[in-house]
């Protein structure tokens, strides 16, 4: 018996960063948004934990006891007294180390898998204290949607959609490390203020209104990752060009996203951004999307 569970990625349109705390995270007011861009987790009895995986940048995902997916099923087993005797399979187009929540998803998606398959009963809170065990990203990925995460990004407050936003991803060559970044963050704003949601930016996601979530989209973490990736700054600039309401580096990068105005408008930019020959390719997504679902 084998179950398949679809999840999404996320872009983060607002992403304050406040200064380190002891623990070594950081405290932030993440509004994440859910985008229609899938992995595929399939999890099925088997004699022992593995892992295996296929699609763009599948050389990249561990394939052994690292990988979020496999320790979300190792965590929910040892909750429930048994072993994680599964074969875990990862169908991956979501951007592979690109700030977009992949490994994050692909955790989400083998316990929301491994729960169906083994008939746990967890309840959602214990899944979404799991998710939070595993890392500060992989509630969302559950929940989808779009959702104000506060702490260290794990504590979720879901929030009001009022339509589709429309978005093009453009994944670059090459990777961004998540603790690079944030030790560049540190070391550029070493007086961080708290951070805070947007009012303004929650207004707009409310009421669907692409023009003011542009005005008001923000992240705290691009000028780290510009400092690190400094060639993003022409893959911005490109879909900036192009007609994008506004651009800005996915979570931690490197991938870049652009808001467009309607469907048309984010092909146009998609094939803008592949002409100028910033990128590795352009993604089209529209958001939001659902969280974790069992197919």
């Amino acid at each position: 018996m084998s179950v398949t569970v679809r999840v999404p990625a996320k872009v983060n349109v607002q992403l304050a960063v406040g200064p380190a705390r002891p623990d070594g995270f950081h405290d932030l007011a993440n509004v994440f948004l859910a985008v229609g861009l899938y992995d595929e987790v399939t999890v099925t009895e088997a004699a022992e934990l593995t892992v295996t995986c296929e699609g763009p940048g599948a050389d990249q995902v561990p394939l052994d006891r690292t990988n979020l997916a496999a320790r979300a099923a190792e965590l929910l087993a040892t909750r429930h007294g048994r072993t994680a005797d599964v074969h875990i399979h990862i169908a991956k187009d979501i951007p592979v180390a690109g700030g977009m929540a992949g490994g994050s998803a692909d955790g989400a998606g083998a316990l929301l898998a491994c729960d169906a398959l083994w008939g746990t009963g967890a309840s959602r809170a214990e899944l979404l204290d799991i998710c939070a065990e595993l890392g500060s990203d992989v509630p969302f990925s559950l929940v989808g949607g779009a959702a104000l995460g506060t702490g260290r990004g794990e504590q979720l407050r879901e929030l009001a959609v009022g339509g589709d936003f429309h978005w093009v991803f453009a994944p670059a060559d090459g990777g961004l490390s998540t603790p690079a970044v944030y030790r560049e963050f540190d070391r550029l704003t070493p007086d961080a203020p708290a951070p805070e949601a947007s009012p303004a930016l929650l207004d707009a996601l409310r009421t669907g209104d692409a023009k003011a979530l542009a005005d008001t989209m923000a992240n705290d973490l691009q000028p780290a990752a510009l400092s690190l990736f400094p060639s993003l700054t022409e893959t911005l600039a490109a879909g900036t060009d192009a007609g994008a309401l506004a651009a800005l580096v996915s979570g931690s990068g490197p991938t870049t996203a652009f808001l467009a105005q309607d469907a048309a408008s984010a092909r146009r930019i998609a094939d803008a951004l592949l002409r100028s020959g910033t990128c590795r390719t352009a993604r089209v997504a529209t958001a939001p999307a659902s969280g974790a679902t069992v197919l």
